[in-house]
């Protein structure tokens, strides 16, 4: 039985990753070794190259199998320019171990750096490979590689890897060191958790099509398994196929499953119209539009977090812009539930203490509205980045990353989910008392704008500066004035100011929550009893209300005309 294992190749442009997988492989694909011909024109990787080995399965594999009696490893050659970071992120998430390349004359550049953040927040093995000693004079080597070996340690751990990764040092030139790597490779490995009586999903990276043959999906089974004659679905494109024939690595094969990279051909379709996609078993992925995660925000992302900004969003080796909406949670629940309350969140600063939830701190979460639709799995990783940002310049791109917790498949999302949901921002309105009715009556003014709808407001609480708690209890006049009733009477203190004409020195606040999704429901916050006084709002806050405009009463005059009451 031979098992594969994903191990992909990152590092900064120029680290020398393809060498590498050229010095490491004996099998290659039709994508190894930068075999695209603008790649050869450039001499940088543009693409994900495959290539193979195939070893004898050490004794901590065979203790978890001994059915394993060979280990297949299939290195994912990443590119390391800046302008292919997408590439980068959609090579990560189909790898089981990372080897992170660093040249020994530059060590940690930008692009090594975004490719250690990649790596952690997806939760890889590390591997670190220190390559090109070969151009390090000899006397002088064991003291220019022992002093990086250490300013990586450093670097990693604090990027939060364990200590324990280990350190190899090589020439994918001369072929120094590559067997103590692919020997320290085998000792690290353990067969990741596979899954394969889940329904079928498969990243696909490159497509093409052979006349008289059909249409070769290659790509990376990231759940479940495939076999001969199956019926695959090609979500992009909404299509059905039957699989014709299965390959690895030229090697014609009966089934794959969660893990292995397999060549898929189907009948005949247009290759142009799927460059890059997934492939599932049929009608197990739908379309979304949009979705929420719980943050987690990169530490490394120099720039605030603004509600309403946009940001580029993989998922699996699909990159979508999407505009952001941050909200969080009154507890600490990490589960997005629709039925509770979330607060609004305009901005997160770079340093804010709010990024990490702790024990006593309360978790964010952020809606995401995708310009275009993407086709993901639930619970699938979400990474966004700022690639608008100079690919040359000293900062990190990647911003924040999670899994969906909640996604929808409808383009009228905003109608049929959003509306309901009880996402607010705190609002307060400030006003003055116009004129004493009795002692609990007043008349407040210039606490709603003449175009505001104060209807909406009717019922609900307001204080006054000096403590007591009321209700507004009408609109008055065609202006921005209302009337505002106390359960209990003013306090004496209130009463003496407003009788000698202190109208003006007395604030009336309105603190509410306006719903985000929803502008015609409102809420206030509960307001404190005073000492004293009575107060008909004391206790929780109020269930948010769905308001439509109050009909102002019709009184009937002595003369028998109609007469609106303020």
């Amino acid at each position: 039985m031979i098992v594969n294992i994903n191990i992909g190749l990152l590092g900064h442009v120029d680290s020398g990753k393809t060498s590498l997988a050229k010095a490491l492989s004996t099998i290659s694909s039709t994508a190894a070794f930068d075999k695209n011909p603008q790649s050869k024109e450039r001499g940088i990787t543009l693409d994900l190259g495959f290539s193979a080995v195939v070893l004898e399965s050490p004794a901590q594999v065979k203790s978890q199998n001994e059915q394993i009696k060979q280990l297949q490893l299939t290195f994912v050659d990443c590119p390391g320019h800046a302008s292919l970071i997408r590439t980068i992120i959609g090579g990560a998430q189909i790898i089981d171990l990372m080897l992170l390349v660093i040249d020994v004359q530059k060590g940690v550049q930008t692009q090594t750096a975004e490719c250690v953040v990649i790596g952690g927040l997806l939760k890889r093995k590390l591997i670190v490979v220190i390559n090109k000693i070969d151009l390090v004079e000899a006397q002088q080597q064991n003291i220019v590689l022992t002093k990086l070996e250490k300013k990586l340690r450093k670097a990693l751990m604090a990027a939060s890897f364990s200590e324990n990764f280990p350190i190899f040092r090589v020439s994918a030139q001369t072929g120094q060191g590559i067997q103590e790597l692919l020997n320290g490779m085998k000792n690290e490995i353990h067969i990741p958790v596979r899954l394969p009586e889940k329904p079928l999903v498969m990243y696909i990276d490159h497509c093409f099509s052979i006349r008289g043959q059909g249409t070769i999906c290659t790509g990376t089974i990231v759940q479940g398994q495939l076999k001969i004659n199956d019926f695959i679905e090609l979500p992009a494109i909404g299509e059905q196929r039957k699989v014709k024939s299965l390959q690895m690595f030229k090697r014609p094969v009966q089934s794959a499953t969660m893990g292995d990279r397999v060549g898929v051909c189907v009948t005949q379709f247009n290759a142009k119209q799927l460059e890059r996609g997934i492939l599932c078993q049929p009608g197990y992925i739908q379309t979304v539009y949009a979705a929420v995660i719980l943050l987690e925000r990169v530490k490394y992302y120099k720039f605030a977090l603004k509600s309403k900004g946009k940001f580029h969003v993989s998922v699996g080796h699909d990159t979508v812009m999407a505009r952001i909406t941050l909200f969080k949670s009154l507890t600490n629940q990490r589960e997005f539930n629709i039925n509770e309350e979330y607060e609004y969140i305009d901005e997160i600063g770079p340093s804010s203490s709010e990024i990490q939830p702790t024990q006593n701190e309360c978790s964010i979460f952020t809606l995401l509205e995708f310009e275009r639709p993407v086709f993901a799995i639930s619970n699938a990783i979400l990474i966004a980045s700022k690639l608008d940002l100079d690919a040359h310049s000293n900062c990190c791109r990647l911003a924040f990353w999670g899994n969906i917790k909640w996604f929808s498949s409808s383009v009228n999302y905003l109608k049929e989910h959003l509306m309901l949901w009880r996402i607010f921002k705190n609002k307060q309105k400030q006003g003055t008392v116009q004129r004493l009715l009795n002692s609990q009556e007043i008349i407040v003014q210039n606490l709603f704008k003449k175009d505001n709808n104060r209807e909406l407001f009717v019922g609900k609480h307001v204080q006054l500066s000096t403590g007591e708690t009321g209700i507004i209890a009408s609109t008055f006049g065609q202006t921005s004035k209302v009337k505002i009733t106390f359960s209990e009477c003013l306090k004496s203190e209130t009463l003496k100011i407003l009788k000698e004409g202190g109208t003006n020195n007395i604030l009336v606040i309105l603190k509410y929550k306006k719903y985000t999704f929803n502008k015609n429901a409102a809420q206030t916050t509960a307001m404190p009893t005073y000492n004293g006084g009575g107060s008909c709002c004391a206790g929780a806050v109020q269930q948010p209300v769905y308001l439509v405009p109050v009909q102002p009463v019709v009184m009937q005059s002595s003369k028998g005309k109609g007469k609106k009451h303020g």
